[in-house]
């Protein structure tokens, strides 16, 4: 088995800085497993958008996020409502995805208004770094070096 680990994110890195420490990250990880980094386009949102804009963004990126996800992806979705974790868990969370026969782990960053509920009901396991609020270029530093020191 060919075991492997996805980023399946929203949005480009824009900032060089962290351009430049995911690439590092990933090098970290390619060395240990195959290394997928998924780039999704994030929908354009109004200023001050209604709760149906709102809805209608995140379902249309849910739909996006779903179609790369296969039915043997062990999916770890990044939101508030997850479980805290340590190194220590998400070292057990990859663990687990290859104990499953799992083809890979997916670990899934939604756009700047969250992730569709079908997203989050799809995900084997929900993650939360903080119930702080991070940029989200920063959290997919934060989140690949988390991936790098757990292999």
């Amino acid at each position: 088995m060919n075991f492997s680990v996805k980023l399946l994110v929203l949005g480009k890195v824009k900032e060089e800085f962290y351009r430049n420490k995911l690439e590092e990250y990933y090098s970290q990880i390619n060395k240990k497993v195959k290394l997928q980094v998924i780039e999704l386009t994030d929908e354009s949102i109004p200023t001050n958008p209604s709760q149906t804009v709102i809805d209608k963004v995140k379902a249309m990126e849910g739909d996006k996020v779903l179609s790369h996800i296969s039915g043997n992806d062990y999916a770890v979705a990044l939101c508030i409502e997850g479980k805290s974790t340590d190194l220590t868990s998400m070292k057990k969370q990859i663990q687990k995805a290859m104990n499953n026969q799992s083809d890979s782990i997916v670990f899934i960053i939604g756009g700047s208004l969250g992730l569709d509920q079908r997203v989050v009901d799809r995900a084997n396991y929900k993650l939360s770094f903080s119930n702080m609020t991070f940029p989200h270029q920063l959290m997919r530093v934060m989140l690949a070096e988390q991936i790098a020191m757990a292999l």
